[in-house]
């Protein structure tokens, strides 16, 4: 019997290109993730190639934690629950379950798709919760993301979430670019990068509240306490020397922003080429902390949004 050959399937799995007007976005399976979204053919957030893997969580859902769980150790309810250590250079779990999984394709329109994954109970996170997020574009509001959550075990469910885009306004590296970020405090931290407290942004490289050249400053650290607007909504944004603007928002649901210059990725070519921007509805290592997790009841679904709007 002779050998064959199925079609080669892209790293990050099946594609779903969505589009309304001139607004393009490629949704991936693999982590249910956003592999690029572009306004007239000007990249809006720093994706990567078809034929490549997510480099540095690129775009991918960070469920049921965002960020660092430090050596992958907590407890739930008097038992101690032990993560694989997925970041083995600082010994931490990182970023959750999903974010290498195949999600499903469950709806999508000519603007809008909607992917689901499964994750199952396993050592360190003995529940089994569903993750389905829909992304929909709009030729006036740019791209909502919208992330539900959903316990489908028998006892209660502690859960966090998290997305991790790039942004890009046609910079040759953020250097150049314009940062707000309406934050009033930060969160330092220590060698694992596990924060060690929280500090007003006064007074610190890290006070953005007025928009500034990022310059040389690096930034791996999660900004809170922040100031929103009449609707609800905080809103980041990343503007060129040219003029171009996208801005960043998260909801209510999402009450830390993790903002990263890139400088600790593998591949230095690309070093502070994008800005990482992470709605984060816990802070790192809120599975040992406590921190702002939300407990789901069997059966019950967390909802959250975030978007990104180009100008």
């Amino acid at each position: 019997m002779g050998l064959v050959t199925e079609q080669t399937m892209p790293p990050s799995g099946e594609q779903h290109e969505i589009s309304a007007g001139d607004h393009r976005a490629v949704v991936v399976a693999v982590g249910g993730g956003v592999r690029s979204f572009t306004v007239g053919g000007r990249d809006v957030v720093d994706g990567y190639a078809a034929e490549r893997m997510a480099d540095g969580a690129r775009g991918q859902t960070l469920a049921p934690w965002p960020n660092r769980v430090k050596d992958g150790v907590w407890s739930w309810r008097g038992e101690k629950q032990q993560l694989a250590l997925t970041e083995p250079a600082q010994h931490n779990a990182i970023h959750g379950l999903v974010r290498w999984l195949g999600w499903s394709l469950v709806d999508r329109s000519d603007s809008e798709v909607t992917l689901a994954v499964t994750s199952y109970p396993q050592p360190g996170y003995q529940w089994p919760v569903r993750v389905q997020i829909t992304y929909a574009l709009d030729a006036a509001d740019g791209l909502t993301v919208t992330t539900r959550i959903t316990n489908l075990g028998d006892s209660d469910a502690p859960v966090a979430c998290g997305s991790h885009p790039y942004l890009t306004v046609g910079t040759p590296t953020v250097d150049d670019a314009f940062l707000q970020i309406p934050a009033d405090a930060w969160l330092p931290t220590g060698e694992q990068q596990i924060p060690t407290g929280r500090q007003p942004v006064d007074g610190t490289p890290y006070d953005f509240r007025t928009a500034r050249p990022i310059g040389d400053t690096e930034i791996d650290y999660a900004f809170t306490d922040l100031r929103r607007d009449g609707d609800g909504r905080c809103r980041l944004t990343l503007s060129s020397p040219a003029g171009s603007t996208v801005t960043f928002w998260v909801d209510e649901t999402f009450p830390f922003i993790e903002v990263f210059t890139g400088d600790a990725l593998p591949d230095e070519s690309r070093r502070r080429r994008g800005l990482g921007v992470e709605p984060m509805s816990a802070p790192p290592n809120a599975l040992a902390s406590g921190e702002d997790l939300r407990v789901l009841s069997p059966g019950e679904t967390w909802v959250g949004q975030w978007g990104i709007t180009p100008h």
